[in-house]
């Protein structure tokens, strides 16, 4: 078998990984083995909190839907089931932006869900 000289090709990969790791400190951008460690971490962590960061998101926007509601004596639920049975199709982060810089869409968005709930008899009648 041929002998093979790496000398060029290693030197290309290290260069490629040292400019992906330009940022972190210490051994962890100076020396090979640390820097490939630390950088599959990056990227799983990168992974993951891609996920977290939509899961955080729609908790946020939930939470501004329901404190906007209840200003209109609604809650987070009745809200998204009228607006269901209303066939208003908005998702929650428009939902969101309405309450916080729309008041009065927002309003007008709550009293169409009102309209469409079914009307609950008086308990105990």
């Amino acid at each position: 078998m041929p002998r093979v000289k790496r000398a060029v090709n290693a030197r290309k990969k290290r260069r490629k990984l040292f400019k992906r790791v330009k940022g972190f400190v210490g051994s962890k951008k100076k020396i090979n083995k640390v820097a490939q460690e630390a950088l599959g971490r990056a990227f799983n962590y990168a992974f993951r909190d891609r996920k977290a960061r939509k899961r955080d998101f729609r908790r946020l926007w939930i939470v501004r839907i329901n404190a906007a509601a209840r200003a209109h004596d609604v809650s987070y639920s009745q809200l998204m089931r009228g607006l269901k049975a209303a066939g208003v199709e908005v998702d929650r982060k428009v939902l969101a932006d309405l309450a916080v810089n729309d008041p009065a869409a927002f309003g007008r968005l709550v009293e169409t869900a009102q309209k469409s709930l079914p009307v609950r008899a008086a308990a105990g009648a």
